[in-house]
């Protein structure tokens, strides 16, 4: 068995391959357990499960392989609450730990806000799901 010095022991060898193929415009999803990772990828992108690890960890862990495309305007992006979250103020708490991350990272290019629908329509490249999840 070979050992690679510096990769974060939580990456899988499925999430290590799925990044080893990306490229310029490519995206990967992030997303928590209410993120209907399943029903999506049925449709083309692949699924790439890590239960138990929350989406900072993985943020994290990417990210110190994966650089950030700077070829696009925003590279990555949170997507939107919807308008009864924010009727009710729901709070996002976690929301800080990735801008955080992505700032660590060199991205001051991140948007929150982002409607839903397109995001899941545009990435089509891949969808890995961890356990950050937000209060009821």
């Amino acid at each position: 068995m070979v050992v690679l010095k510096g990769v974060p022991a939580l990456l899988s060898p499925e999430l290590l391959f799925a990044l080893a193929r990306m490229g310029h415009g490519d995206e990967i999803v992030l997303a928590d357990v209410n993120f209907p990772t399943s029903s999506i990828c049925r449709c083309g992108p692949e699924e790439i499960r890590a239960d138990g690890l929350g989406i900072p960890q993985l943020l994290e862990a990417v990210l110190k392989l994966l650089p950030l495309d700077t070829y696009v305007e925003s590279p990555a992006a949170v997507m939107e609450l919807e308008p009864s979250d924010w009727e009710r103020g729901l709070q996002t708490p976690v929301w800080r730990s990735y801008e955080s991350i992505l700032f660590m990272a060199g991205c001051t290019g991140s948007r929150t806000g982002e409607h839903p629908v397109p995001r899941w329509r545009a990435s089509q490249e891949g969808c890995l799901q961890g356990c950050d999840s937000f209060p009821a």
